[in-house]
């Protein structure tokens, strides 16, 4: 699968961009945040197809991301982020860990094309929509796809404080 912008190409995460991706998330998640090479590489090998990279069209370089295990869950909980073998391919809810983009491809629509993907292809294998938590500052941005604040997250994932969202179709 693949979904072409100008300027980059989205297509599901192979596992020759571990190096690439764990870069990405360490320019934009703060160390206690930020998923490690185990968690990707796990990640990379258990659930290839919730894993979507956005690649620059002249160069291949990783610009951003987006991931997440599918669950039964309505809510994400912390064991989730670090033990990639809870995915449930046949869950109800596709939920997202994290969406990263590179700060000099920032304000561009890099991580809503992402997003949107993410949703588009949740909705193609008939979840019931997508999860996700974060920061109070980001709640109105997830708004604008369809999710839902549920409200203060039991998450207390790199020691954040983190709200639960959520999209049902």
């Amino acid at each position: 699968m693949e979904y072409n912008h100008d300027d980059y190409t989205i297509r599901f995460a192979r596992p020759e961009d571990l190096e690439a991706l764990i870069q990405v998330e360490a320019e934009c998640f703060p160390a206690a945040e930020a998923a490690g090479r185990e968690s990707f590489q796990a990640r990379l090998e258990i659930f290839p197809d919730s894993f979507l990279v956005a690649e620059l069209a002249d160069g291949g370089r990783i610009i951003g991301f987006i991931n997440g295990a599918v669950t039964d869950a309505r809510t994400i909980s912390d064991d989730m982020f670090e033990k990639a073998d809870l995915h449930n391919a046949n869950g109800a809810y596709q939920s997202i860990f994290g969406l990263d983009v590179v700060e000099a491809f920032r304000r561009r629509g890099v991580a809503a094309a992402l997003m949107n993907r993410m949703i588009e292809t949740a909705r193609e294998r008939g979840k019931k929509g997508l999860i996700l938590t974060c920061k109070d500052r980001l709640i109105h941005y997830y708004e604008k796809f369809g999710y839902v604040n549920l409200g203060l997250s039991q998450s207390v994932h790199g020691g954040a404080v983190w709200y639960d969202m959520i999209l049902e179709f």
